[in-house]
């Protein structure tokens, strides 16, 4: 039997994407309720999907056809809202940051312990086929030794009233905290964790309390280093949001699978091994480049139906609440890092 969802904050992502493309579709899933503080909102969305709509969270949690939550909300409600699930009895999938500070991360993951319902963190885009299949393939060795990554998320955010991501209390940050956690976690899923981090942030353009430029240089535990860049500054139709992998035995290479979006490719030059090679940087031919092209899989879809079946099966979700609090940890070091001017240890 599928699982009931209730959407809590059902405009922005929810309305846009989650709910269309991952929970409606997911064979593991139901949709029975939305809710959201702007009564148009909620009644167009309840409309829009045929479902219940509410006006607050308490009334949505006393649905008792709601097994599940997505929290989709402005950031500094996450906590309060995750622990109203959790006690209400109900899972939940919250998108990232999980709360405002480490200390309300770790209480949510204790509430949902004692309550004994899943909580997990929405990093969707390790669901991406292309990034499954870069995942894969250095697992496997195809890259050799991995040497450096990158990544970069950019769009045009002007100053726009109330928007929580330009307002450090609402939102903990700008640029980086809401879209560079994206790719940082992104390259740890491929290297592992990171030790140390350097990053600069500043106000280039916008005029608000939160970054609209972050640059970060990521050391992994296993050597090797990583780049993350995202900006708020930058036109949407000059952004490439690339994704860059590196090693002993090659590269891949992606445009525009970091986002919302679940299409895209990978461009792929892999050697067995190098081949000759003198003083004047002269080599033989090598590898040719490849263009690798997964079978689409709907990254919101395939987050819902990998929480549906941590919930079934009663197995950690996928993209644990662990994995949430640790990214907070990165993130913390980072701004740490751009308000010292000194490389910061991620423990």
């Amino acid at each position: 039997m599928a699982i009931g969802w209730g959407v809590i904050g059902c405009g922005g992502i929810a309305d846009r994407r989650t709910i269309p493309e991952g929970i409606i579709p997911a064979p593991a899933a139901e949709l029975v309720a939305v809710q959201d503080i702007a009564a148009d909102r909620v009644g167009e969305a309840a409309e829009k999907y045929g479902v219940a709509g509410y006006a607050t969270v308490e009334d949505l949690l006393a649905d008792d056809r709601v097994e599940a939550v997505y929290i989709a909300t402005p950031t500094f409600v996450h906590h309060e809202q995750t622990v109203a699930a959790a006690q209400a009895g109900k899972h939940v999938l919250c998108e990232k940051p999980l709360a405002m500070t480490l200390e309300e991360c770790e209480d949510s993951m204790r509430v949902c312990a004692d309550a004994g319902v899943k909580f997990g963190t929405n990093f969707m885009m390790r669901f991406h086929a292309c990034h499954t299949t870069i995942k894969q393939m250095i697992d496997a060795g195809d890259l050799g030794t991995p040497v450096l990554g990158r990544a970069e998320l950019t769009c045009w955010y002007p100053p726009i009233e109330g928007a929580f991501r330009q307002i450090q209390e609402l939102g903990g940050g700008g640029a980086l905290i809401d879209m560079g956690n994206h790719c940082i976690d992104l390259l740890e899923f491929f290297f592992g964790k990171v030790t140390r981090v350097a990053c600069f942030t500043g106000n280039l353009v916008q005029d608000y309390e939160t970054e609209d430029t972050a640059a970060v240089v990521l050391h992994f535990a296993g050597g090797a280093v990583g780049m993350v860049d995202t900006l708020f500054n930058v036109p949407d139709a000059a952004a490439r949001n690339m994704l860059e992998v590196y090693g002993s035995k090659g590269s891949m290479v992606t445009q525009g699978t970091i986002g919302q979006d679940s299409g895209g490719s990978i461009s792929a030059i892999i050697e067995g091994e190098v081949k000759g090679y003198d003083a004047q940087q002269a080599r033989e031919a090598g590898a040719a480049e490849q263009i690798i092209e997964p079978e689409v899989v709907n990254m919101y879809e395939a987050a819902i139906q990998g929480f549906c079946q941590a919930v079934e099966n009663d197995t950690e979700p996928p993209v644990s609440a662990a994995d949430g609090l640790w990214s907070h940890k990165v993130i913390d070091a980072c701004y740490e890092s751009a308000r010292t001017g000194q490389v910061v240890a991620v423990e």
